[in-house]
């Protein structure tokens, strides 16, 4: 019986509207999975339970607005990448309820350049941390998308561990080099992570509720 619905599916002209939906929801869910991907380095620590369902259906809208491609042909890649602006790995501990230090998020195409600054700053004033914490670490991702050929190309970076404490940090700027002139999708990550020091090693705090990571900047090639 499963088999013979799978057919009529898959070949009922009645169903072309699910096939259609079905072509593009696999769609999203493939564009969903090579962005995390490209950040698992870092997202794989952020990431919530729900992450790969919350990144497919973001893709998803994504795909929509793609105006170029018919219906059931439409692509990520020709939808609004805009919309992945602000979207948080971490949806229970979100960057904008952990960090409030102004940054500054920039992407130089021709350089191949995609980097994070951030002014001199107190981290016990700017910062929220889990307890226990005695240190923290600023992070930062950058990847270019080939969304079409499945290709992914991802690099980060991250500060030494910096005391949480009321003393004032120095600048901060995380610089991450990718392809120069890259024609794919380009994206920048930021996030923190936190730690706690015994007798000279580091140790990841992982509570849910902290260690945020988000895309802070989407740059399309004109």
């Amino acid at each position: 019986m499963a088999s013979n619905i799978s057919k009529r599916i898959d070949n009922d002209p009645a169903f072309e509207r699910t096939r259609e939906n079905m072509a593009e929801f696999e769609r999203a869910a493939n564009a969903g999975k090579l962005l995390n991907d490209s950040f698992r380095v870092l997202s794989g620590r952020s990431g919530d339970r729900k992450l790969t369902q919350r990144l497919s259906a973001k893709m998803y809208k994504v795909l929509k607005e793609d105006k170029v491609n018919d219906r059931g042909m439409r692509t990520v890649a020709e939808g609004n990448l805009q919309l992945l602006r602000g979207f948080e790995f971490n949806n229970i501990g979100k960057l904008s309820t952990v960090l409030f230090t102004p940054y500054t998020a920039s992407i130089d195409r021709v350089a191949g350049t995609l980097n994070i600054s951030i002014p001199d700053f107190v981290p016990q004033t700017v910062m929220k941390a889990p307890q226990g914490t005695t240190h923290f670490a600023i992070v930062s991702a950058a990847s270019e998308l080939d969304f079409a050929n499945g290709l992914q190309n991802g690099v980060n970076t991250e500060t030494a561990p910096l005391v949480y404490g009321s003393q004032t940090e120095p600048a901060i700027t995380l610089n991450n080099a990718l392809t120069a002139n890259s024609t794919r999708p380009l994206f920048l990550a930021l996030g923190v992570k936190y730690f706690q020091e015994t007798n000279g090693k580091y140790y990841p705090l992982n509570t849910g509720r902290f260690n945020p990571l988000s895309i802070v900047q989407v740059d399309v090639a004109a």
